[in-house]
């Protein structure tokens, strides 16, 4: 149950700007909210943060979320003081004319606007003109480019979209940055419900929220050589493929309010995807499968793959709109996602085998 204490945690962790490379401030939200709920806790030089429970068991579990979200880069500032950018991670630029940002300077936050010429000054090829990297640009009211600088916008600086989280049904929220400080916010319910449930755990538990997942899963790579977990359950986002222009055929079948969509990936350790799959029948929890072709571009193939292996599992919410300002979950998804990971958890037991030969 995603009670009031809960949703006030998802509206004051989404509503804050959290970019790659620059996650402090979402992690500091994060940090606040798991400590009384963990025996003690860490960063890494980059930012990843992780909570234990039961800390120097020799066996380790690692439940992990990444907590970056897109955003751009200032790249060049014109003598008329108008900015333009390069991405930081998957940013679209076909959503980027007429939105509002945040510009993050040393100073402090500076306003401003993508910028987009009217629809009655464009004529012949012009008319449908469509955003694209070389012609996006950032507007702060500056006459000149020396008016820019002495904002204290420079080259490097990161700009952030400020659309807020927003409960639109009962059931439905939307925001920006669902991918995927939703599972931050699941690592988080999911460490408050073992506290507060007194689930007792037979081995040391990691809950980690990871940095620069949007730009190659590298948060996930160092915090995995770190803490050298024996197993790893990986939290996401994953498509709603139920909405126009996208054909289920080819991404999968998976709606909102359904349950969260476990994945069937060369990285997903099949015995791993047995024990959360019997977790979630067991408990009568919803769930749906999709299926990666090579890798799952989530932080569960940097796990999988470190330290020799390790067996590594992926349980993603659907999602609409991903990489967009309006991206839009169920709360029956998330609440899910928490019950089944803690199934999950419960299943596993000390020393547990994960090996597929053992002779």
């Amino acid at each position: 149950m995603i009670d009031k204490k809960a949703r006030k945690f998802l509206k004051d962790y989404l509503s804050n700007a959290s970019p790659t490379g620059n996650e402090t401030k979402g992690q500091e939200i994060w940090i606040d909210y798991i400590t009384p709920y963990v025996d003690e806790w860490h960063t890494d030089v980059y930012g990843t943060a992780y909570g234990i429970i039961n800390p120097g068991k020799k066996y380790r579990v690692a439940i992990e979320s990444h907590a970056d979200e897109i955003s751009w880069y200032v790249n060049y500032i014109s003598e008329k003081g108008f900015i333009h950018v390069v991405r930081n991670g998957g940013s679209d630029q076909t959503i980027a004319a007429s939105r509002r940002v945040s510009i993050h300077t040393p100073t402090g936050i500076v306003r401003g606007v993508f910028g987009w010429p009217a629809i009655h000054v464009r004529r012949g090829k012009d008319l449908n003109l469509s955003p694209t990297l070389e012609n996006i640009f950032i507007d702060v009211c500056a006459k000149d480019k020396k008016e820019v600088e002495a904002m204290g916008i420079h080259i490097g600086c990161i700009v952030t979209y400020d659309d807020p989280y927003e409960e639109i049904t009962k059931k439905h929220f939307i925001g920006r940055a669902l991918d995927n400080r939703l599972g931050g916010f699941c690592m988080a319910e999911i460490t408050r419900k073992l506290y507060e449930e007194g689930i007792k755990l037979p081995y040391s538990l990691y809950i980690v929220n990871s940095v620069q997942e949007e730009v190659g899963l590298r948060g996930a790579q160092m915090i995995a050589e770190t803490i050298r977990p024996n197993v790893a359950i990986v939290t996401d986002v994953t498509h709603d493929t139920h909405t126009p222009l996208i054909d289920p055929k080819q991404e999968g079948d998976v709606r909102l309010g359904s349950g969260p969509a476990v994945t069937y990936a060369p990285s997903v350790h099949r015995k791993l995807l047995q024990l959360i799959e019997d977790a979630a029948k067991e408990n009568e929890i919803p769930y749906q499968r999709v299926a990666a072709s090579r890798s799952t571009g989530t932080d569960t193939d940097a796990f999988a793959y470190a330290n020799g292996g390790i067996p590594s599992a992926l349980i993603s919410i659907p999602l609409r709109y991903m990489h967009t300002t309006v991206e839009m979950a169920h709360f029956d998804d998330v609440d899910h996602l928490i019950s089944l990971v803690v199934a999950s958890l419960k299943k596993i037991k000390s020393g547990h085998n994960f090996k597929y030969l053992d002779r």
